[in-house]
């Protein structure tokens, strides 16, 4: 048993930081955020989402049916939809369900007692006009546009935000339904992408109903619909072990021709990433990318693309000598971590985003090499924010966008902790099988520390807390002096956590000595025949701070 089961399955779910900080979370964010017993009390196995959208009123009008486990006895059980949009009746067994509304908290009250260990099913019929997303995806809602012909072009990102911004369900991430079925009706002329499988389009005349189905658990918030007059084209992937994947891609019309020639490098990137973790994780309900009027969002098996067809990130972010297309690339690594390994709350988001991130560097090493990944994670550190921690509060939704540091922070913290294990084949082994043990499950940050832990056989219990839980970086502090044509260095970490230990690298970059300070003492090396002007600290492969002491 690693330390971290001993300290407690609370060890990194509310750090002091949150408790002294000046932070005010209301009634809402607690209702929104915290597993409460009317939420604990039901598991949903399946959402059908039945719903016609109008793009001249901007609104939505139809029927989420709910189908669940009953945990625990139970009267009362919340679900989730904003307040701006209207519940006009929920039933269940044929009965009308009184229920109240608290913020966006929806309370339903059943006339007996449900019994743990049986199932039940509501239906919750409602309508209105859903926020609007100010600045996709960034912010959550619907992004009414319209493409260069004028006609609409439709699409929602709510990550963070939200699921029940635009329809009811238990909006918490630790409840991931086992399947969906997704039904938009829309006018005709228009074709509407959603997730997993088209299985029918059914015509009504002046409107279609296009019904998609998805097979695997998905999270609420990748969720999606996409309206617009798309093109389709489909390819093939050939996995390593001769498997086919089907790989499907909508675009407007006026750039089909552009978008069959760039997106032939999907293929590179489920390679690598089959390299690195095993095969594509949703492979049943096939590959997808659709072209939006926002950015881009992981959608599972739809993935929101909106990089306007061009390298790095709308042409910049990435080395000016690598050519790659970074939404593609960082969203089809979310569908390993992010969809099919997900958080249990949105304060563990850096699961999703610092393992995609960290993605990236593994795709630049499989095309290109090692050097080229250390060098592109090294721009990760123009971006870090260290104000706050990469945890967030617990049990209130709450996500930090002001710094970001989930993402590229979180992606050079594991960069660190692959040397400082220092061998790349147990690295390697580590993350592919860490991945197949828990693919299409949600996990927590002791999850992965214990398996890490348990795995290597040392306890980087301390490593997880400093980075994770403190917003400050470690610092080493060294002494150097030169005796003769040797360099005496003395070294000491200085960190929030008294017993922070991590190894690192230091003397001659050529050819690197690993030593392990810790925050109690100070501790020396002999460096043979090294000058103090060659000498140096491999801050391009740890996270770290330096300070020169005298």
């Amino acid at each position: 048993m690693s330390l971290l089961l001993i300290f407690g399955s609370e060890a990194f779910s509310q750090h002091d930081f949150y408790n002294n900080a000046n932070y005010q979370f209301t009634r809402a964010d607690t209702l929104r955020g915290m597993l409460r017993p009317e939420r604990t009390c039901f598991d949903v196995t399946f959402y059908d989402l039945n719903i016609k959208i109008d793009p001249e009123e901007r609104s939505i009008n139809g029927f989420v049916e709910m189908i669940y486990n009953i945990e625990e006895d139970f009267s009362t059980l919340q679900v989730d939809l904003y307040e701006n949009m209207d519940i006009l009746k929920i039933t269940h067994d044929g009965q009308f369900l009184k229920y109240d509304r608290e913020y966006n908290a929806v309370f339903v009250h059943f006339p007996e007692v449900q019994k743990k260990g049986g199932a039940g099913k509501i239906r919750i019929y409602y309508q209105g006009k859903p926020q609007v997303a100010v600045s996709p995806p960034w912010d959550g809602g619907f992004v009414w546009s319209t493409d260069r012909n004028l006609k609409p072009w439709i699409g929602v990102a709510c990550e963070g935000d939200g699921a029940s911004l635009w329809w009811p369900n238990k909006d918490h991430l630790s409840d991931e339904p086992d399947s969906m079925g997704i039904n938009i009706t829309i006018p005709a002329g228009l074709t509407c992408v959603s997730n997993g499988n088209l299985r029918a389009i059914v015509d009504k005349g002046d409107s279609q109903t296009f019904q998609w189905f998805v097979s695997y658990p998905i999270n609420n918030y990748n969720v999606t619909l996409n309206i617009a007059d798309y093109t389709h084209f489909s390819e093939k992937y050939i996995s390593f072990d001769g498997e086919e994947l089907d790989l499907d891609y909508y675009v407007l019309r006026y750039n089909l021709e552009k978008a069959q020639k760039h997106f032939k490098q999907v293929h590179q990137v489920l390679a690598a990433y089959e390299r690195f973790f095993g095969k594509y994780p949703f492979w049943d309900d096939g590959f997808g990318m659709v072209e939006t009027p926002y950015l881009g969002m992981e959608h599972q098996g739809a993935i929101a693309y909106g990089n306007q067809f061009k390298r790095g990130y709308l042409g910049g972010m990435i080395p000016r000598d690598m050519d790659w297309d970074y939404i593609i690339v960082h969203e089809i690594a979310h569908e390993y971590f992010g969809n099919s390994i997900s958080c249990n709350d949105l304060c563990e988001m850096w699961i999703h985003e610092s393992f995609a991130t960290y993605m990236e560097g593994l795709y630049v090493e499989y095309i290109h090499s090692y050097e080229d990944a250390v060098r592109y994670m090294r721009t990760k550190n123009f971006f870090l924010g260290n104000r706050e921690p990469i945890i967030g509060p617990k049990g209130v939704n709450w996500e930090n966008w002001e710094y970001s540091d989930h993402y590229g922070k979180g992606a050079l913290v594991l960069h660190t902790l692959r040397h400082a294990i220092n061998d790349d084949v147990q690295w390697f082994k580590l993350l592919r099988v860490f991945y197949q043990k828990y693919a299409i499950s949600n996990i927590t940050t002791e999850d992965f520390v214990n398996y890490v832990n348990d795995f290597t056989g040392e306890d980087y219990s301390a490593f997880f807390d400093q980075y994770l839980e403190h917003p400050a970086l470690p610092e080493l502090r060294y002494k150097i002096k030169e005796e003769g044509k040797n360099l005496v260095v003395e070294y000491k970490w200085y960190a929030d956590v008294k017993d922070f230990n991590m190894p690192i690298k230091l003397g001659n970059p050529e050819n690197y000595v690993m030593v392990r300070p810790n925050t109690q003492k100070w501790q020396k090396v002999e460096l043979k025949k090294l000058s103090r002007k060659e000498f140096d600290i491999a801050t391009e492969l740890f996270l770290i701070e330096t300070k020169k002491m005298r």
